[in-house]
């Protein structure tokens, strides 16, 4: 008998034994359209910001980027700066309370839902559940890959096994505990993966004799002949080594600052399934609190990931005289290989219910943002009506499930990098259509439906359109392009211009056509409509 194998599959039981429980408890409670979609909006504070921090960081962050800073190194640091900033600080303080209330003001229990009551706009809210319910299969399944992979390396059962066991664990309690199953499974979980992110770095840098040590390592190797011929490529596209920024406008700098940093960076402030949790609080202080849980917890996962993810380089080379890219195969396997090249077999063990639980938070929240997205946005059933609703969200969950886990068979074959781009992709695509209109939302009173829309339109439509011609990433392999101009890209020969993430044509495009059309605009929202809207909102916060 495999010993090894027979306890990493005994430990799974005990874990998914307590989500099962935890599930169970959100089903009990769970009463009404109200809990299933907002927890009843008296979640405490602790059980938020964990939920809050789970959700956010998946097996994208720690395996998709975690890998993809074993190529660009410590550059995407950067990243974690910003979401810790942006992420955190500024979207619990500023964004945050002001949601929670003007939410609570006008009866909003999803994020479409919240932007069309604010704008008294069914298309707005329809349009918003559209595309969390199309495209955001595309992040849950980056997720899923993720997690599957590692399932796949650690437990020697073929990818299509875990990847389809995973699916129908995740959907169970989603299915039946709404958001009460999902944010008290995301606390657990939340919990599991500090404490694990938390040896593993210590263990990093133990092994390579510190941590100034470590990082005088990965600096110099970027100079070993050794490895001159292995990093020629990366070269080319501005590599200057693993502790250093690109080269300014290069390549490499416009795949780090553009995509990875901003899209991912910026567009975690208009997240809808990150969103809704500020309406799940029942005051501001709650909110407050929150903020330094969330943002010890973003660093240590994001943080930890980068900076791991570009040591294992100093690894594999001590190890195996080849960069991690190279020894791993891809960029997707960095983690994984690390992993079960120099851990020890009990923290391996132990890792896989990291991931599980960084897995089954996001991939929970995403599946609940889809069927809430065709219970209550898309088809809008009626409030009295609660036991359709819950049916229809839940059928949408079924959906979700099922498309899915479609695209997270056929994505790992076509495109390299998969689970990093897919979460990049869907950040972007919602920043670009809702961050604007979101910001409007919150803050200029005076902001106009006829404005809202045309940035929305705007922002989806150039990021889309730059994503299936422009984007060499998406373009050449979604094959649009080659099937109707004969080329990967639009993008013209011998330019960077391919290079240039989408969020960053389609952010500005969409934040100019709002504030056009805002001045353009005759026809106000209702004052007594706004003043609903805005009652016991003051300044920056928001009064109880």
């Amino acid at each position: 008998m495999d010993w090894s194998l027979f306890v990493k599959i005994v430990i799974i039981i005990i874990y998914l034994g307590v989500i099962a429980v935890l599930g169970v408890m959100g089903y009990r409670r769970t009463k009404t359209a109200g809990d299933y979609l907002l927890g009843g909006r008296k979640i405490h504070p602790m059980i938020m910001a964990l939920s809050y921090g789970a959700t956010f960081i998946s097996t994208s962050a720690i395996v998709g980027f975690g890998g993809t800073a074993g190529v660009f190194g410590f550059s995407l640091l950067w990243l974690t700066f910003l979401n810790i900033f942006l992420g955190v600080f500024i979207a619990f303080i500023f964004f945050g309370k002001r949601t929670r209330r003007i939410g609570r003001n006008l009866n909003a229990h999803t994020f479409p839902e919240f932007l069309g009551k604010r704008y008294q706009s069914s298309f707005v809210q329809k349009f918003a559940g559209w595309v969390i319910f199309i495209f955001m299969p595309i992040y849950t399944a980056a997720v899923m890959i993720g997690v599957s992979k590692f399932l796949e390396s650690s437990l020697g059962l073929p990818y299509d096994v875990v990847l389809l066991i995973f699916a129908v664990i995740v959907a169970a309690y989603v299915f039946f505990g709404g958001m009460k199953g999902v944010m008290y499974s995301d606390a657990f979980q939340g919990s599991l993966m500090l404490l694990g992110m938390t040896v593993l770095i210590i263990a990093v840098y133990a092994q390579l004799g510190g941590i100034a040590p470590a990082h005088k390592q990965l600096t110099e190797l970027a100079a070993n002949p050794a490895i001159a011929e292995q990093i020629s490529g990366f070269q080319a596209g501005g590599f200057q080594g693993w502790t250093s920024m690109p080269t300014l406008f290069s390549q490499n700098w416009w795949v780090v600052i553009s995509t990875i940093v901003m899209g991912v960076g910026i567009g975690v402030l208009a997240q809808p399934q990150l969103a809704v949790r500020f309406m799940t609080v029942k005051s501001d202080k709650e909110l407050n609190r929150a903020v330094p849980i969330g943002g010890v917890f973003i660093l240590m996962m994001t943080g930890v990931a980068f900076v791991v993810g570009a040591l294992s380089n100093v690894l594999f080379f001590n190890a195996q005289g080849s960069i991690a890219v190279v020894a791993a195969g891809g960029t997707d396997s960095i983690i994984p290989a690390f992993l079960g090249n120099f851990m020890p077999e009990w923290f391996v063990t132990a890792f896989l219910i990291i991931l599980l639980a960084a897995g089954m938070s996001t991939i929970s929240s995403q599946f609940h943002a889809i069927g809430t997205a065709v219970g209550r946005d898309i088809f809008k059933i009626k409030e009295t009506d609660s036991k359709k609703g819950l049916l229809v969200s839940r059928l949408g969950v079924l959906v979700a499930i099922v498309v899915t886990i479609a695209l997270s068979y056929v994505l790992p074959t076509i495109w390299e990098g998969a689970i990093a781009s897919g979460t990049a992709l869907f950040f972007g695509l919602c920043c670009a259509a809702f961050l604007p209109m979101y910001f409007g939302a919150l803050y200029i009173k005076k902001m106009t439906k006829t404005a809202a829309i045309s940035g929305m339109v705007a922002g989806f439509s150039s990021s889309l359109l730059w994503m299936l011609f422009f984007h060499t990433k998406e373009s050449a392999v979604l094959k649009l392009s080659e099937l109707i101009f004969g080329v990967p890209t639009l993008a013209p020969e011998g330019t960077l211009l391919g290079f240039v993430d989408p969020l960053i044509i389609s952010l500005s495009l969409s934040i100019l056509v709002t504030i056009i059309v805002q001045i353009a605009s005759k026809k106000r929202l209702a004052a007594d409509h706004v003043d609903k809207c805005f009652h016991g909102v003051k300044g920056n916060s928001v009064s109880q």
